[in-house]
């Protein structure tokens, strides 16, 4: 049985121009706070979760049963209310994956570091800002930077964020949904989720939706586990791993937001 809390870790990188609320995620995931003001990120900042993967987490849900309406139905039966949350029964160990999270500078001047951090990754968030048509126009440049130079099966997700800012009296949407989804469809991105770092709406579930197809990759035996460039370990290589990690993440200069 291992000794640590996880079974597997990855790493993910979130990437995008500056100011899209990259940190923001990051914090808001690792940390589950937001905050309003930010520097900006210079380098790269690191941060950590571990989450739940595969079934018995990821069973779906059976349809819920309909309940009878009928005038001579039971009222028993229609006091009954809404039924029981569905209960695993299979005994299946629940895995669990540490997501190494990257938050990179979306600044120019700092792409040719925040480039060599693409490396090893397995995951990454690509980021714009719902309320700044100019950042999704970028995206296309970074999924580019990001596919010469990490490993061809990285998980890639489109992130549109501060949807926070589209449902106000004054809505501030540049971006509509059917253009990013279309976007994600032409170049190859496994799907696009609109989040809001400031409340937390799809925070964890986008996150969440690049470690399970991470996991079912792990499953198909699509990494190498012992191969660091493939951006998965097992639990076997987690010690050197971490220390790796915190070395890497102690050279970066600190900032904050984006």
């Amino acid at each position: 049985m291992s000794s640590t809390p996880w079974d597997f870790i990855a790493k993910l990188v979130c990437i995008g121009d500056s100011g899209c609320g990259k940190s923001s995620l990051t914090i808001r995931l690792c940390e589950g706070r937001f905050s309003p003001h930010h520097d900006v990120t210079i380098g790269v900042e690191f941060g950590s979760r571990i989450v739940p993967v595969g079934p018995p987490h990821s069973k779906p849900a059976p349809a819920p049963k309909s309940i009878t309406t009928t005038d001579d139905a039971d009222s028993d039966t229609l006091s009954q209310g809404l039924p029981e949350p569905p209960r695993d029964t299979s005994k299946t160990p629940q895995k669990h994956m540490k997501l190494s999270l990257w938050d990179t500078a979306g600044q120019e001047t700092y792409k040719s570091v925040t480039r060599s951090y693409f490396r090893g990754a397995s995951g990454a968030l690509l980021v714009f800002d719902l309320s700044r048509k100019q950042t999704f126009e970028h995206v296309t440049d970074w999924l580019n930077d990001l596919r010469q130079i990490a490993e061809p099966d990285i998980v890639v997700i489109l992130v549109g964020n501060k949807a926070d800012l589209t449902q106000q009296a004054n809505n501030k949407r540049e971006v509509t949904r059917q253009e990013a989804e279309e976007w994600a469809k032409r170049n190859g991105v496994m799907e696009y989720v609109e989040t809001s770092a400031k409340s937390g709406e799809n925070v964890e579930m986008a996150f969440m939706r690049v470690a399970d197809r991470i996991y079912q990759n792990i499953q198909a035996g699509k990494y190498d586990l012992n191969d660091r460039r493939s951006g998965v370990k097992g639990p076997s290589a987690g010690g050197n791993r971490q220390v790796r990690l915190a070395a890497e993440a102690s050279k970066a200069i600190t900032g904050g937001c984006c």
